[in-house]
């Protein structure tokens, strides 16, 4: 499986990449780039790994990434099926200090943005009305050319400079690795989205990323700042919290369906990372539709 550090090409006389995206499912491996990046998913679901943060994500999720922050998403399972129908659309950017010009960040002007792409470490989601008014210019951009097309970016970049919904998605800042260890952790994530609900064994795990089992708690610890079995629990209580709100099961099915075999500690878990049960946290949630 090849990963790592990902490049999208410029065309010529582009200072910057706009691209719509349209696949089966998103192929593109944990990776990094120089590049910051805007990503808007319009179409489709699964799991999003920035960092050190794991979530769910789905159409409307937008989001603003610092050079070399690691990240992938990944479709659920059903994507995946031979027969799907199934498709992964997205709207992506990538555009350097350079794509704005030179010096254009020391104008007084600028403070704003280059105060915005200094938050970018962590990366940064993006909600309410600078999501719907970003989201729009994204669906344009692809369309323009030349210099309206610039201009659309700067206003881009304007619009979240000014805005008040964007929350650190990251714990830390976060950097990229080198290829050996992106492939690594490429086919970790990869199996886990796969088999979580499974019996998960930090063995197996080792096994995959080609390690002993103290190495790759390491590694593991380093690159995710969580431990390998609290990072499975955190993938396990989000599906969890998915299934209360969106099927009919009830709460021992979907202890097991999400790799628990004790109601108990599913309960307990779960209370501990949302600060409620799941009976409370479905009731919460319906009574805000």
């Amino acid at each position: 499986m090849k990963p790592s550090l990902e490049r999208l090409p410029l065309e010529q006389g582009e200072s910057f990449v706009a691209k719509f995206f349209d696949y089966n499912f998103y192929p593109t491996p944990w990776h990094y780039h120089p590049e910051y990046e805007i990503v808007l998913v319009t179409e489709s679901t699964g799991k999003r790994f920035i960092g050190d943060h794991i979530s769910d994500f789905k159409p409307g999720n937008l989001a603003l990434l610092g050079p070399n922050i690691p990240h992938t998403y990944r479709n659920e399972e059903k994507f995946y099926r031979k027969n799907s129908k199934l498709r992964a659309k997205s709207f992506v950017i990538h555009f350097s200090e350079q794509s704005l010009g030179n010096d254009f960040l020391q104008l007084p002007e600028a403070k704003p943005i280059r105060q915005l792409l200094l938050k970018t470490s962590q990366g940064l989601e993006i909600t309410g009305a600078a999501n719907i008014a970003v989201s729009k210019k994204l669906h344009d951009i692809i369309s323009e050319k030349g210099l309206r097309r610039w201009h659309s970016l700067l206003e881009i970049l304007t619009l979240l400079a000014e805005s008040k919904k964007l929350q650190p998605i990251t714990s830390t800042p976060q950097i990229g690795y080198n290829e050996k260890e992106s492939a690594r952790m490429c086919q970790v994530f990869d199996w886990l989205t796969i088999n979580y609900s499974s019996a998960i064994k930090l063995a197996d795990a080792a096994k995959i990323a080609g390690m002993n089992e103290n190495a790759f708690s390491r590694f593991f610890a380093q690159r995710t700042r969580k431990t390998f079995s609290g990072f499975v629990q955190e993938m396990r209580l989000q599906k969890a919290a998915r299934l209360l709100v969106e099927d009919e099961l009830s709460v021992t099915e979907i202890c097991y369906e999400c790799g628990y075999n004790n109601i108990s500690n599913f309960n307990r878990q779960f209370l501990n990372y949302y600060s409620s049960n799941p009976i409370n946290y479905k009731k919460t949630f319906l009574k805000r539709m």
